[in-house]
């Protein structure tokens, strides 16, 4: 399906099979060095995952400024992107010296740096694990299912094809490998795509704490939908393709983000969230009141700060507070308008009392 989706849309078709066989290749040899993991770190059989804290919002919704601010302060440790590649711990010691030349190579660079800067060395969201590990999850959708002539997207609702088990059951293996290689003892993640299946989640880690951004959809969507098209217009040439093409495109990138929201909201609302282990963060508060709102987040991971990490929050409250955006984004590009955002997001602005 992947194949044809990209040769019928971007009419490649010889790229896509080697790249295939390469995927095929490293997934081979990636099964082999996790099964050797054993034999080269016998801690792995008793390593445990305690109270992990997880990021979770839509795109753009501030994930990644909290994200890094907890890791950079040593809160919990985060996932690169290369050892989400390269999930082996024996793996991972073999190609360390080599990341440097690697960085020429690697899908990062597609990466519009206006978003964010990132790199193979780069603490990113963890949902592109499951697309190096099983070719499967939200980003091949979002990326290159999307694009299929018959929409595919009920295969990604956990309503009818859920792979919970699997996934999670694959973060707990390379979060476990994370916290032995940096010697860490709490993992914090960041998973856009958690908000569909959070109750799940909580299930199988019932002392997690979750961390739910909520932002304006008029910021997030254009914004999510600029930071996805820049790196397929760097690879693919995404606006050069016909108009018609691109917007079906968008449609269903729109509605995939929607999705999210929704499906999420409605968890919330119904009850099935327990406020003990989920937090509802709001984008302004961090823009305007960040310090005040770490305060709120440090009680609610039971945190002790050190004076370090007060004064860093201290000062970045500070920079916050100063911070003016430079994106502009155009509504009438994506095919969209604050009318129909606000139409299909009334819940979320509801709920979550977002000003409009």
């Amino acid at each position: 399906m992947t194949y044809l989706a990209i040769g019928h849309t971007f009419h490649k078709w010889i790229s896509p099979v080697f790249t295939f066989i390469n995927l095929l290749i490293h997934h081979v040899i990636v099964s082999i060095f996790l099964k050797l993991d054993y034999l080269f770190y016998p801690s792995l059989f008793k390593k445990q995952i305690e109270r992990p804290i997880v990021i979770v919002g839509n795109p753009r919704s501030g994930t990644t400024f909290i994200h890094r601010f907890l890791v950079e302060n040593k809160i919990g440790v985060g996932m690169q992107v290369w050892k989400m590649i390269y999930p082996s711990l024996l793996q991972q010691a073999l190609i360390k010296p080599f990341i440097p030349v690697m960085e020429k190579f690697s899908p990062t660079r597609h990466h519009s740096k206006a978003a964010h800067a990132t790199s193979l060395t780069s603490v990113e969201t963890d949902d592109p694990s499951t697309l190096f590990r099983y070719f499967d999850g939200f980003f091949l959708y979002g990326f290159f299912l999307a694009w299929a002539k018959n929409d595919p997207v009920a295969l990604f609702d956990p309503k009818i094809r859920d792979t919970s088990e699997r996934d999670f059951r694959w973060y707990r293996a390379i979060w476990r490998r994370n916290l032995i290689s940096t010697k860490s003892d709490r993992v914090l993640a960041k998973l856009f795509s958690l908000g569909i299946r959070m109750p799940q989640f909580l299930q199988k880690f019932p002392d997690a704490n979750i961390l739910y951004m909520v932002r304006d959809p008029r910021s997030t969507v254009p914004s999510g939908m600029s930071l996805v098209t820049g790196v397929l217009d760097q690879r693919f040439q995404f606006w050069s393709l016909p108009d018609d093409i691109r917007q079906r495109y968008l449609g269903r990138l729109y509605q995939a983000f929607l999705d999210l929201s929704l499906l999420f909201h409605n968890d919330y609302i119904a009850g099935k969230l327990s406020q003990e282990r989920v937090m509802i963060v709001p984008y302004h508060r961090i823009m305007q009141d960040f310090d005040g709102l770490m305060d709120e987040i440090i009680h609610f991971l039971n945190l002790t700060p050190s004076n370090a990490f007060i004064k860093n929050i201290r000062e970045t409250a500070e920079k916050q507070r100063q911070y003016k955006s430079k994106h502009q984004y155009d509504l009438i590009q994506f095919g969209l308008s604050e009318k129909r955002i606000l139409e299909d997001y009334a819940s979320i602005y509801d709920t979550f009392k977002i000003p409009i």
